[in-house]
């Protein structure tokens, strides 16, 4: 990755590797990333944006990799490495996919123009498939965009984490009579993800409702829409995530 050699630099100008990670985690600011990366000539080389996104564990730098090693915000500007599981897998589903009628008795033209992933979420909406698939027809969108977070905390293992006002993206939210359903967006198959793009909304929104909260991952591939369902047995505790369900589905309707 084009940001290995940044991150040796941090960790060796902050003596990161020297921290006991069984503890607690190390703390880091956006300031000090700048100083350290700033002689660096590569824009991703150097802008603290590009450098913390770490997505997926693949893109990890390699330093992260070796010692088991993962990036949380905690503040706009302050992040912690912590040691630990900081992804989920996403499991290939491999069951047969289901034929679902659309619920629209006419051609959306809007849809089609483009490819990107917030599309094929509206299509999917506009076509009825997420409410029939939490077999909710009273969901209606409600969130999208990005908002910071309220305070809250959280264990990784042993390690208490405290947030403040980190920003989060959700692709699409909706809330029905009983239920708010958060769904985060992908538009290729993804193998694995950080477990941040779920916990953190799901952390938001059950401190602003008390209406059951729903996690949903959801992908298009090719003709086929791909949804997992996900879970928090502690909503304190960061990897006790589980996959409830998932299916496959082709939607036969007018844009066929």
């Amino acid at each position: 990755m084009a940001n290995n050699e940044s991150w040796k630099k941090i960790f060796d100008d902050y003596k990161i590797l020297e921290h006991n990670f069984e503890e607690t985690p190390f703390s880091l600011s956006a300031e000090q990333i700048k100083i350290s990366c700033q002689n660096f000539k590569k824009t991703t080389q150097k802008e603290v944006r590009i450098l913390c996104k770490q997505d997926s564990r693949s893109d990890r730098p390699e330093i992260f990799i070796e010692n088991k090693l993962f990036l949380l915000p905690v503040k706009n500007g302050y992040y912690v490495i912590v040691k630990g599981e900081g992804y989920v897998d996403i499991p290939n589903i491999t069951s047969k996919p289901q034929t679902y009628n659309s619920q629209l008795n006419f051609k959306l033209e809007t849809a089609e123009v483009g490819n990107s992933e917030m599309q094929h979420l509206d299509f999917a909406y506009a076509s009825s498939l997420i409410r029939t698939y939490m077999k909710d027809e009273s969901l209606v969108l409600t969130i999208r965009g990005r908002k910071y977070t309220p305070k809250f905390s959280f264990n990784v293992g042993n390690q208490l984490i405290k947030t403040e006002s980190v920003q989060t993206e959700v692709d699409a939210g909706f809330e029905g009579k009983d239920r708010v359903v958060l769904i985060e967006a992908k538009n290729s198959k993804t193998a694995n993800t950080i477990i941040r793009q779920l916990f953190y909304p799901f952390k938001q929104w059950k401190s602003y409702t008390k209406k059951d909260i729903y996690l949903l991952f959801f992908e298009k591939r090719e003709n086929m829409f791909y949804i997992w369902q996900y879970s928090f047995k502690n909503q304190n505790d960061y990897n006790s995530i589980i996959l409830l369900k998932s299916a496959r589905y082709i939607i036969n309707g007018p844009n066929n």
